[in-house]
Formats: structure tokens, C-alpha cells, sequence
């Protein structure tokens, strides 16, 4: 079975919806696969229960279509998802569930990506002659566990982040968090928040802000230099916080936007992890060494033992794993080669949205930039 169409979308997470949203909104038709159950599984399947978005909701929103005006600053993860349910029915988006991408590839000479696509229910092999692609599967589409030796003699549990829903059933057991992002400090909370003996690892610098510093800095960024906000931030975070260093906690050199806009790294925002880590009743550490049984060993020889460790070490992008000529757009990593904002565009009508590490108004930017771009390859074309 074989199918032509003028674009295809793989991935029907946020970044896969706004370019199908763009796309209709300029008239261009379009398919969009996804290869789980649901659009958006990372937001339904994979996220901890009190998890909210950390900008606030003018930074968040999907190209054409604002929250209600009700909607509160802070948009709860459920509340997100029926965002996205309202989204997907306002712009009659119809992704195909379901669907795996085993390969895709360029074809020089008829000028067209073949797609080969599976689909996992009912193993029916289906090939895709696309104009052009879009690749919208994301760049946490893998969970990212790092190799640590004696890992797999650890007897308690193991998971990731995305397996984390609450610290309920953590109460008064050991627990180490391994990562210090916005995941992981905000799961160290929670699991000491449900009385859990928590500690977090700390290995890299990291900016610890309020939600209220990073949107007073994101909106005086579009009228200020970047040098100038950062400066503030970080003399503002340093007035809230104190000396966090002294709590192994070690701040960047590089401001907080300045940090993003280069590296992708986010600041934390703090959701009451610093309290309770200058109480005691979490834990900072450095590094791990090894592991040995129920036994940690960090850097500097000190061991402790814990019940159960949680990564939240991040994901990697999986698209180079079916995208078999996509290098005049991805690095090794499956991530853009080219920095923000020329990240999106590739050769041969091959396009990325959502991997260049700029949240949900990264994507906007990257569906409108798109859609505009095929309009025009379109026009040229025909013209």
C-alpha cells in the first residue's frame, strides 16, 4: 500500500500539532502520524502529577489559538492537555495513531521522501511519498538513563522521571534523585513534601529563579539588552535565595537567558525545593561514583544507602533512528546542526520543530516559520 501527500508530520506532540494547525491555516493539505495511542503522550502518559508549565501562559500558547481568558498564569498539566483536546478539534487535526516510522529517505531522483511506516496494531507495512517532512517526534522521545557502574546490582527501584507520578508511595523510604533540572527539583520536593528521606544529586551549575523573576525577565528581554536582564535576575535570584553555594547548589557563569538562548539549559524555578533543602530535610550531593548493591558511592568516597533512585537526567531525540538522510539538518544527536533561529530548516523540503530546546514558544516560531516556507516552495513551484 502506497500513499502520496503533499506533507508529512511524524509526531503529534505539540510541536506535530502547531505545523498541522499552520498548515491548514494556510490551505495545505497534509498527513500526521504518531506512534503511540494518543497525541501528546509525554503530557498524558509521562508527567508527574503536580506538574504545571513553568512560564507563564502568554509564553506557552500554540500558534493560533490563546487559553481562556479564565485560564490561570501557571497552566496545570491536565489543564494543558485540554488545551491541546480543544486545539486538535478547532483546527480538525486527525493524526494517525498507532503509526511507527521504521525509515525514511530522499529520493534524488523522483524528488520525494519514501516513508515506510508500520502499523503496530495490526503490523500492516504502509509506504509514504511525501514532498516534504516535517519532523515533529521531539527531542524527548528516549528516555536518557546514564551509564553508572554497579547500576544493575542496585536491589530497590529504578526509574525515570517520566515513570514518576507522586511521592505517596515513597514515605519514609530512601530516595535518591539523580539530575537537578526542573524535573528533578521539583520531584525532590514532592517525594520530601509526602515524607520521603530525600537527596538530590548536584552535579553541574544551575540558576535557581522564582516563576515571577524568569517572565518579569522574559518580557523586559524584548525591550533590553540580555546582558542587562540577566544582571538583574541574577542580583534579584541572589537577594531571594542567598549564597546557595554554601548549600552545594553553584550558580552559572553565564546569565540565565543568555544560558538558554546558547545551550538550551533552562533556569530552574523553584517550586519550594530550596526551603527545604537549607532545612535539611533534602539532601545535596555531588556526583555518583558507583553503586554497590543498595549502596551509593559519590565523589569523595561517601557512600549511603537509599530504597529507590529516580533519574531525571532528560531524554534524547530518536529521529536518526528512522531518518536515514537528514544530516543537512541533524547532528549525531538528532538535533538541529544549526543554531537558533535557523535551526528548522533542512535540505530537500526536510524541515525540525520542537528541537531546538525552546519550549512551547520555540515550537510556535517553528510551525509558523515552516508552514510559511512550504507556502512559499509551493508557490514558486506552481508559479
Amino acid at each position: 500500500m502506497e500513499e502520496e501527500m503533499v506533507v508529512l508530520i511524524v509526531g503529534a506532540g505539540p510541536a506535530g500539532l502547531a505545523t498541522a494547525a499552520c498548515l491548514t491555516q494556510l490551505s495545505i493539505p497534509y498527513v500526521i502520524v504518531e506512534r503511540e495511542d494518543c497525541s501528546a503522550s509525554l503530557w498524558r502518559n509521562r508527567a508527574y502529577d503536580r506538574l504545571k508549565l513553568h512560564l507563564a501562559k502568554e509564553f506557552c500558547e500554540l500558534p493560533h489559538m490563546s487559553y481562556p481568558k479564565d485560564a490561570p498564569t501557571y497552566i496545570p498539566k491536565d489543564q494543558f492537555v485540554n488545551y491541546l483536546d480543544n486545539y486538535i478539534d478547532s483546527f480538525n487535526i486527525r493524526p494517525r495513531y498507532h503509526t511507527a516510522i521504521e525509515s525514511c529517505m530522499y529520493d534524488e531522483g523522483r524528488k520525494y521522501w519514501t516513508t515506510v511506516a508500520r502499523d503496530m496494531v495490526t503490523s500492516v507495512v504502509v509506504k509514504y511519498k511525501a514532498q516534504f517532512l516535517v519532523v515533529a517526534s521531539g527531542e524527548n522521545s528516549a528516555q536518557n538513563i546514564p551509564m553508572i557502574s554497579g547500576l544493575n546490582s542496585f536491589p530497590g527501584k529504578v526509574i525515570h522521571s517520566s515513570q514518576y507520578k507522586s511521592g505517596t508511595t515513597y514515605s519514609g523510604k530512601n530516595v535518591l534523585v539523580v539530575g537537578c533540572g526542573n524535573s528533578g527539583m521539583e520531584i525532590a520536593y514532592d517525594l520530601a513534601s509526602h515524607g520521603a528521606n530525600t537527596s538530590i544529586v548536584v552535579r553541574s551549575p544551575v540558576h535557581v529563579m522564582t516563576k515571577e523573576l524568569i517572565r518579569l525577565g522574559m518580557t523586559l528581554v524584548q525591550y533590553l539588552p540580555v546582558n542587562m536582564v540577566d544582571a538583574f535576575l541574577v542580583t534579584a535570584s541572589n537577594f531571594v535565595f542567598g549564597d546557595l553555594s554554601r548549600h552545594g547548589i553553584v550558580r552559572p557563569k553565564i546569565g540565565p537567558l543568555l544560558l538558554k538562548s546558547n545551550t538550551g539549559r533552562s533556569a530552574v524555578i523553584d517550586v519550594g525545593t530550596v526551603d527545604l533543602i537549607k532545612r535539611g530535610m533534602i539532601k545535596v550531593l555531588g556526583g555518583i561514583s558507583k553503586v554497590k548493591g543498595n549502596t551509593v558511592e559519590f565523589e569523595g568516597r561517601k557512600e549511603l544507602a537509599f530504597d529507590a533512585i529516580i533519574f531525571a537526567t532528560g531524554y534524547k531525540s530518536t529521529a536518526n533512528n528512522w531518518l536515514k538522510n537528514g544530516d543537512s539538518m541533524l547532528n549525531d544527536d538528532g538535533l538541529p546542526k544549526k543554531r537558533f533561529p535557523n535551526h528548522w530548516k533542512g535540505a530537500n523540503g526536510l524541515y525540525c520543530a520542537g528541537l531546538a530546546k525552546r519550549g512551547l514558544a520555540g515550537i510556535a516560531m517553528d510551525a509558523k516559520s515552516i508552514a510559511n516556507d512550504i507556502l512559499s516552495t509551493i508557490s514558486s513551484m506552481s508559479g
